[in-house]
């Protein structure tokens, strides 16, 4: 196996361009898992440590650009304040040494139904920035993800940051597994309030083929927010509705029976995550006023 070592940008793009089937890594958190098991074994390891313009975060536009190589523990650390979402599903993945060299654009890049960035990512509608030596092209992360851990990216194509909003309003993150830490979702949940566009966002993460969100379920709340003006009153939002909307987020999964649940457990628990989620992005909401 070759071992590519890049020590810029532009030189990691041209190495992937000459070497398609090079395997990017960074933090190795899920390509030497594949590695020691002996699941994958590429002609060559394309080791991004060394490109520094991808370990940086910073605002353009009014925008956060999250590098793909700010790890998880530095998105707690330093975006928890813009990007409360991201960092709630950070603080759930794996122990601190795991957190300390995982990053977003490897989570993207392994694009793992079960990858726990994907769902917040999702319901704040984000873009993700990939590059070649061809140019860069923003790809809305909703259309990023084509199968299990299959996703747009071209043979010679690299993920350069993720773009989102700083948080206008409440976030949520939660996820259920087969223990409290340490642990891959077997349901997972993301949502979003965005009090100025009237808008509440979702992802579904670990119940199904891809990470995906619950139109039917924004399409419903937005209406009873909107119709029962409860985004001028702060009202409570009515028991009934809140159940409706986390039915409406089961319905928009499609889960499995696997080692880790049934495809039943799965549907019941984004109900019961997503009905929660929402109640307490809206309390928190609330309390701001």
């Amino acid at each position: 196996m070759e071992f590519l070592q890049p020590a810029s940008w532009a030189e990691a793009l041209e190495l992937k361009a000459a070497d398609p089937r090079a395997v990017p890594i960074q933090g190795g958190t899920d390509v030497m898992v594949e590695l020691n098991f002996d699941r994958h074994r590429p002609p060559s390891l394309l080791d991004l440590t060394r490109v520094t313009e991808l370990a940086q975060w910073g605002t353009e536009n009014g925008h956060v650009r999250v590098g793909a190589g700010v790890s998880y523990s530095r998105v707690i650390a330093e975006l928890g304040d813009q990007l409360p979402g991201l960092a709630m599903a950070a603080r759930t993945v794996g122990s601190p040494q795991i957190r300390n060299r995982g990053t977003v654009g490897g989570n993207l890049g392994a694009s793992s139904p079960a990858g726990d960035c994907h769902p917040v990512l999702l319901a704040v509608d984000a873009d993700v920035v990939v590059a070649s030596v061809r140019g860069t092209r923003l790809v809305p992360v909703r259309e990023f993800f084509t199968g299990v851990k299959r996703n747009v990216l071209a043979p010679d194509e690299l993920i350069e940051s993720v773009v989102l909003a700083p948080a206008g309003g409440p976030q949520q993150y939660s996820k259920i597994g087969t223990r409290n830490a340490m642990v891959i979702a077997v349901a997972a949940f993301g949502l979003a309030l965005h009090p100025a566009q009237r808008h509440v966002g979702t992802g579904i993460g670990s119940a199904a083929p891809t990470p995906r969100r619950a139109p039917d379920a924004e399409a419903f709340i937005d209406g009873v927010l909107d119709s029962d003006g409860l985004w001028d009153s702060r009202e409570p939002i009515p028991d009934a509705a809140a159940t409706r909307f986390g039915d409406l987020v089961a319905s928009a999964s499609s889960p499995i029976d696997d080692v880790r649940g049934t495809a039943r457990y799965r549907a019941h628990a984004l109900s019961v995550l997503a009905r929660r989620a929402l109640v307490w992005a809206w309390d928190e909401l609330r309390g701001r006023r």
